[in-house]
């Protein structure tokens, strides 16, 4: 968990790595941590698959890097979207944007796993059947045997 903590203030401070200053991606990371924890006690208790916490660690902590953002932008790249918009440029502006970008993410990666996921299966399906899947994976897909101690030869 300590490592997945350090790897979500690290997603979390990505999208915002160039408009930001010191202590705003400490309290970004810090914050996405604590997020993204929760996230997978989420992922726990709703009982989907995630073997490597990837949503929760990348997913989420994208998520809350981009909106909290909005809180700490240097005020000289407010002043720069301020004379880029004509005159003004509020914080809450910015968090339309950022939110809005969150949402046009999320929808551009379902509607593309979902085309990705029927092409898959259509075409050589997703699920191995029982005999193999409990002969091993690694060995009916690959001819290696991943767990050598525990199906020697088989």
């Amino acid at each position: 968990m300590l490592a997945s903590g350090i790897l979500a203030g690290l997603v979390a401070i990505t999208p915002a790595a160039g408009v930001v200053q010191p202590i705003g991606a400490l309290v970004i990371g810090a914050v996405a941590s604590i997020i993204c924890y929760q996230a997978i006690l989420l992922k726990d208790r709703l009982g989907y698959d995630d073997s490597l916490d990837a949503f929760g660690v990348h997913g989420v902590g994208g998520i809350v890097g981009a909106i909290l953002l909005t809180f700490f932008i240097r005020k000289s790249w407010m002043a720069d979207a301020a004379t880029a918009a004509g005159g003004s440029w509020t914080v809450v502006q910015q968090l339309g944007v950022q939110v809005s970008a969150v949402l046009i993410a999320g929808v551009y990666a379902d509607v593309g796993t979902l085309i990705i996921v029927l092409a898959v299966e259509k075409t050589i399906g997703f699920r191995a059947d029982e005999v193999h899947e409990m002969a091993g994976l690694d060995r009916v897909c690959h001819g290696e045997y991943g767990y050598g101690m525990l199906n020697p030869g088989r």
